[in-house]
């Protein structure tokens, strides 16, 4: 299963990308339930490196890992989740696609269990949708904002 949300941002790509490269500090900007983010292996956004964040999603504080697997420099950022919290989602990315004088930045995330998280976890998946909404929303705030 993948949660995918896409926002339309009036600013160019590589501001946008700028920003993801400087997350540890933006992080809990992005959104008021995230509670810190550091780098723990390598350059921000390099392959192999490790970003530690932790954020509140349905109540409950979420410590979690993720190793850089793909860099398409003011394009794709794509991530590996680590242990333990790849016995739930797979992977992540983020897609930047230029539109003019805007981009489309698109934010998604695979899980596993499709069909039971549906069924069993539905109200944490709304609630997950809602964060993800919310963080496209914001950094569209944020980006702007700063033109």
């Amino acid at each position: 299963m993948e949660l995918i949300d896409t926002i339309k941002i009036k600013a160019k790509l590589e501001k946008i990308f700028q920003w993801f490269l400087k997350l540890s500090e933006n992080y809990c900007d992005w959104h008021p339930d995230h509670i810190k983010a550091e780098w723990q292996k390598g350059n921000p956004f390099e392959v192999g490196s490790i970003l530690y964040s932790e954020e509140y999603l349905h109540g409950k504080n979420h410590k979690m890992k993720f190793r850089t697997i793909e860099v398409i420099p003011n394009r794709l950022i794509r991530y590996k989740m680590l242990f333990p919290g790849n016995l739930i989602s797979t992977r992540g990315k983020f897609v930047f696609e230029p539109k003019g004088e805007s981009t489309l930045f698109t934010a998604t995330l695979d899980f596993r269990f499709g069909r039971l998280l549906t069924r069993f976890a539905s109200e944490q998946k709304k609630q997950l949708i809602k964060h993800m909404k919310e963080e496209g929303k914001n950094l569209k705030k944020i980006i702007e904002k700063n033109q």
